[in-house]
């Protein structure tokens, strides 16, 4: 049997009558940059994340940007983050000529442990950005304790985390800032990039409308320098048409994540680990194996798809080299990175599939 990581097909099925549907009314009223479908969708993302203000952007790497710059992070400034996450994080930040900062990880959520933020707070610290990895939210208590103790802004990476939740609150509300990615990938994807910037903030919120848009407030008048972060128009509509089904897609990436808990008890795969007061949407059903490489290899072979996110961590990164960081500096990313495996969690996966999978990985450590 033939498992991919992920079936975009079989996911365009489920919506393709009200995605088409979407589409060709772009294509009658011809508003193809911003326009009246990004508006729509925004108002309903707004509502559906619980927040103020919603702001449409081209990808999720430049919703990091834009909030940076809303937060005025100028070159020199550091910026506190994960080393275990996707280039993007670390990558808006030095685009602005901003430091990229990295805390270790905790071993079990993946994501940035905020024991060892306030150590790495100086003079020129002027942000956090915890990363809510695989879906499932950072401790994020700890960090906005920290961040108002010394004055810094928050921006929460949120582009895998749509629909996720800590203490009953949606992602994307405890900081300044969130910033979503609508990449196809994603638990809602779009037919193209698409980001998203949340905000609860009036002042936020408009100056980040102002920065997707050049920096013009009103037409050809420039009061600050932005850039072309504009979310087009398909995007807008596409994305509206597919939210109605993201709930019950999360859902199903749920259910899915039990059948893979139950059958790896007692075995060599220690399974993702959600915190009690986390509510995941399994982005990615990421594991921690032994011997990973070649299990990620025996699957490819079996026709079951996996992925490695992320084989090197950041701070290991060449073009990260100038910031002076060593092998060991983060042992537990750097474990991580040798051990994690994405398992396919997409919710069109039937059990059979899924009973498959697991057994391959099982057959693989001897334990058929």
């Amino acid at each position: 049997m033939q498992v991919p990581i992920l079936d975009l097909k079989a996911q365009y099925e489920t919506c393709k009558t009200d995605v088409i549907k979407a589409i060709n009314t772009v294509c009658e009223n011809q508003s193809f940059a911003l326009g009246p479908a990004v508006a729509d969708f925004e108002e309903k993302i707004a509502a559906y994340c619980d927040c103020k203000y919603a702001i449409g952007v081209s990808s999720g790497t430049d919703a990091l940007i834009v909030a940076l710059m809303a937060l005025d992070i100028k070159p020199g400034d550091e910026v506190i983050t994960s080393p275990l996450t996707f280039f993007a994080t670390a990558g808006s930040i030095a685009r602005l000529g901003a430091k990229p900062v990295f805390v270790d990880v905790e071993g079990d959520s993946f994501n940035i442990d905020a024991t060892g933020i306030e150590e790495k707070v100086n003079e020129k610290s002027r942000a956090i950005i915890p990363v809510h990895l695989f879906g499932q939210l950072a401790q994020m208590k700890p960090i906005t304790e920290i961040a108002q103790r010394y004055n810094l802004g928050v921006i929460e990476d949120a582009a895998q985390a749509i629909g996720a939740s800590q203490d009953g609150i949606m992602a994307g509300n405890f900081g300044d800032l969130g910033c979503f990615s609508f990449y196809p990938t994603k638990n809602l994807g779009g037919f193209g990039d698409g980001g998203l910037v949340t905000t609860n903030s009036t002042a936020l919120a408009e100056k980040a409308r102002i920065l997707r848009d050049h920096g013009q407030n009103p037409r050809y008048i420039y009061g600050i320098i932005g850039g072309n972060f504009r979310l087009d128009g398909i995007q807008g509509a596409v994305l509206a048409a597919k939210l109605k089904y993201l709930d019950g897609w999360n859902e199903k990436r749920g259910q899915n994540a039990a059948i893979y808990n139950d059958i790896f008890a007692d075995s060599p795969v220690k399974i993702p680990s959600i915190e009690a007061n986390n509510v995941s949407i399994y982005h990615q059903y990421t594991v921690t194996v032994p011997d990973r490489d070649n299990l990620h290899k025996y699957l490819s072979e079996n026709g079951i798809g996996s992925a490695i996110f992320y084989p090197k961590a950041l701070h290991l990164q060449d073009c990260f080299s100038y910031l002076g960081y060593h092998e060991g500096d983060f042992p537990v990313a750097e474990r991580l990175c040798s051990e994690v495996l994405s398992l396919p969690v997409y919710p069109e996966l039937t059990e059979e599939q899924i009973e498959t999978i697991a057994r391959a990985v099982l057959k693989f450590y001897g334990r058929d």
